[in-house]
C-alpha cells in the first residue's frame, strides 16, 4: 500500500512513521506544511533502535508531493489544514518535538501499532 503521512513540520512523527511504514513493506513518504530543516535527532534514535534505515529521511513540503498517488493520507493530528489535499485518517498524536527520547518511543509505538491495524 501506499501511504502519505503530512504533519505540519516532518520532523518527527511523520518521518518515524514513514520508516516504520517502509520497514513493515509498504511505500511511504512523508511530508509538511511547514517542513523543519532537519528531521529530529530523536526521530533518527528511535528509528535506528529498531534497526530501521532513515536513509533518505528529510523535511520535505506537501505541495511538492503528488499526493494523488497515494491509497491513503493520514495526517499525524496536527491540526494540518491541507484544503487542496483529502485526508483519509487523522491520527491525533501529540508532537513530540522537544521531548523526552521516552515520548518518542511511545509515539513510534502507536505509530507502528496503527500501521499495522491499516486495512489492506
Amino acid at each position: 500500500m501506499r501511504l502519505l503521512f503530512v504533519c505540519v513540520g516532518n520532523s518527527c512523527r511523520s518521518q518515524m512513521a514513514e520508516g516504520i511504514a517502509r520497514s513493515l513493506g509498504h511505500d511511504a513518504a512523508s511530508a509538511g506544511t511547514h517542513p523543519a530543516s532537519q528531521v529530529s535527532a530523536n526521530a533518527l534514535k528511535v528509528l535506528e533502535s529498531k534497526g530501521i534505515s532513515t536513509e533518505g529521511l528529510y523535511p520535505k513540503l506537501v505541495d511538492d508531493i503528488d499526493w494523488q498517488s497515494y491509497d491513503k493520507i493520514i495526517s499525524m493530528g496536527c491540526g494540518v489544514s491541507c484544503p487542496m489535499i483529502r485526508i483519509d485518517q487523522d491520527w491525533n498524536l501529540e508532537d513530540p518535538v522537544g521531548q523526552s527520547l521516552e515520548v518518542f518511543e511511545a509515539c513510534a509505538e502507536t505509530i507502528e501499532a496503527n500501521i499495522r491495524s491499516l486495512p489492506p
